[in-house]
């Protein structure tokens, strides 16, 4: 386990501490217009109805490992740190089905034998992966976890999908968490966490794992994509994104009036705004991004905080509730106060 050069004089290390933030775009913008030509839709129904402009694109060369090097060579950039002993990545679209891109991910960082692996849980993953690296720091198995959630959903889309390609994006986002003291700022704060197995199909890829594996080569082009059935996913996902916020503030001691920047997963402009209202967050609280990257699932929660940080939106001090829900079907929440000094790079 890796051990800071105070670590002897510090403490006895029992909570998980945000310490370092980093992003990562594909430099390629895909617009509404430039999909509006092969698909029955229009600029103006996309912003109206998803409240996206544009969105990212990987080029065919580029896999999700490529993009989570690059977040997570940022992230460790800002908390001034070159080690860690786990990496622990969030992704629906590893770069292959075995082995896991989390191991590759830390060799090309330098990071020698750090223990390295995947999380699967759609766009709750990055939540999901902080969970168990604070789990990982609390446990003493830890010291230092880089955590990053990032998607190349361009693989997984069929491109003429009215339904889903406007909404996904690619991208990485990354957060390192260190050993720190109880009610430290950046401190992490309890986990609500869930998953609802009996509605999974309603954002599925039907072909390409284990199941039905007989006939997916002979599968039509639709099956071997992302298919959801969007308007359950919105009904499902504020009431249960409200609910799971509404007991991760409480669990905190907080009222949800107190909470100063509500981060919810940008999957669809109006299921933020539905949450927020639901919760009775005002919205110059809620920070949001989907407008310029789109719905990049996993990666949705870090990039947030990582532009809100940079953007000057998330101060030393402010109540942060965080809260996403998707493919699982699986949600989870949880809370920081903002510390000082965390400089995001992106």
């Amino acid at each position: 386990m890796y051990e800071s050069e105070d670590s002897a004089q510090a403490p006895a290390a029992t909570t998980a501490v945000l310490t370092g933030l980093g992003a990562w775009l594909p430099p390629r913008e895909v617009t509404n217009d430039e999909l509006c030509a092969h698909l029955d839709t229009s600029d103006a129904w996309i912003r109206e109805r998803i409240g996206i402009s544009v969105r990212r694109r990987a080029d065919p060369k580029t896999a999700t490992g490529d993009l989570a090097a690059e977040a997570g060579a940022r992230a460790l950039r800002s908390a001034g740190v070159t080690q860690a002993d786990a990496v622990v990545l969030a992704t629906t679209t590893p770069d292959h089905p075995c082995p896991a891109t989390a191991p590759d991910v830390a060799a090309r960082l330098g990071l020698g034998n750090a223990a390295a692996f995947d999380i699967a849980a759609g766009c709750s993953g990055f939540l999901y992966a902080t969970t168990v690296a604070a789990g990982l720091i609390r446990s003493g198995t830890a010291g230092r976890v880089l955590v990053i959630g990032a998607e190349t959903m361009s693989a997984v889309i069929d491109p003429e999908d009215r339904a889903t390609a406007p909404i996904f994006g690619d991208g990485a986002g990354a957060a390192v968490l260190e050993a720190g003291r109880p009610g430290q700022a950046g401190s992490l704060g309890e986990v609500v966490w869930g998953s609802d197995g009996e509605r999974a199909d309603a954002i599925v890829i039907p072909v390409g794992g284990s199941r039905n594996r007989d006939g997916r080569d002979a599968a039509p082009k639709s099956e071997r994509h992302v298919r959801m059935r969007g308007n359950e996913v919105l009904r499902h996902a504020v009431r249960r994104m409200t609910a799971a916020a509404t007991r991760a503030a409480a669990a905190a001691g907080w009222a949800l009036t107190d909470v100063d920047r509500l981060i919810v997963h940008q999957a669809n402009a109006r299921i933020s705004a539905a949450v927020s209202e639901a919760l009775g967050i005002p919205p110059e609280r809620v920070p949001s991004n989907i407008a310029t990257v789109g719905n990049t699932a996993a990666a949705s929660i870090p990039l947030l905080l990582t532009d809100a940080a940079a953007d000057g939106a998330l101060r030393p001090g402010d109540r942060v509730l965080l809260v996403a829900f998707g493919s699982g079907l699986a949600w989870a929440a949880t809370t920081l106060v903002w510390p000082a000094g965390l400089q995001a790079e992106r």
